[in-house]
């Protein structure tokens, strides 16, 4: 059976803990697709080609605009004796006229019969750096919607928020749809992130809807990034300014 490409026209919420508040919530599109198989897709879409609208293994997969793809995948699960994945799937935001920026992609590890096994938390900051967050049980049993998996923060995201901390991971993926929690605390602060959205086969009616209801693909997550910021920082939201990255280029 040839293999599709899913589009997530979704959501995304972000709620911020502590003294200074902010939330907010935008749409957005994802695609999820098999990392490692050919995958039949629309005309306007390309796969490691140019399209309207793209996905590229050099975004993904090791350092920005070098990545390996889902061999890169392959080697963080032998570096870290994580076994029985059968699957690799590569949920993100797709390039869209050539442009793009994740704030946060997953490479979504499966077992021979489907089971989620291993979730890699792909994380860039507007910076140019890039970290990855592991998720697995030590006992590498199936992630169930309820599980909650925690990791250590080490990596610079937003100048409002410090390095340090911890994250709890909670996902939720069927064949209909995607639900991402992360909850981040640190102290009495902290942020509440979350990515829901129901999964259809990609389309060319389906980007050029998306392009209209949200042009400019990534430029348009940047221009947002950029004016929340803006937000926080005229509610005296303290800024950091951008340590060395970690040395590791994933971590649990």
């Amino acid at each position: 059976m040839t293999k599709t490409v899913d589009h997530i026209a979704g959501q995304t919420f972000h709620g911020r803990k502590g003294a200074v508040k902010n939330a907010f919530r935008y749409s957005i599109d994802y695609v999820l697709c098999d990392a490692e198989a050919e995958v039949q897709t629309p005309a306007l879409f390309g796969r490691n080609r140019g399209g309207v609208a793209s996905l590229q293994d050099a975004d993904h997969g090791g350092e920005p605009k070098q990545g390996m793809g889902a061999k890169w995948v392959r080697q963080v699960l032998q570096q870290h004796q994580i076994t029985g994945v059968a699957q690799i799937e590569i949920l993100a935001q797709p390039r869209i006229l050539g442009h793009v920026f994740n704030p946060v992609s997953f490479w979504l590890c499966r077992n021979s019969n489907g089971g989620l096994i291993t979730v890699i938390v792909e994380v860039s900051n507007t910076y140019g750096d890039r970290h990855c967050y592991l998720c697995a049980h030590p006992d590498q049993r199936v992630i169930e919607a309820a599980d909650q998996i925690s990791a250590t923060k080490i990596f610079h995201v937003s100048p409002f928020q410090p390095v340090k901390g911890s994250y709890t991971f909670r996902f939720d993926i069927t064949d209909e749809k995607v639900g991402i929690w992360i909850d981040y605390t640190a102290g009495s602060g902290g942020l509440i992130a979350t990515l829901t959205g129901k999964r259809q086969q990609l389309s060319n009616f389906g980007i050029l809807k998306a392009m209209i209801r949200r042009p400019f693909g990534s430029r348009r997550v940047l221009a947002l990034i950029h004016w929340q910021a803006a937000k926080l920082w005229w509610k005296g939201a303290g800024f950091r300014n951008r340590p060395e990255p970690p040395s590791s280029e994933v971590s649990r």
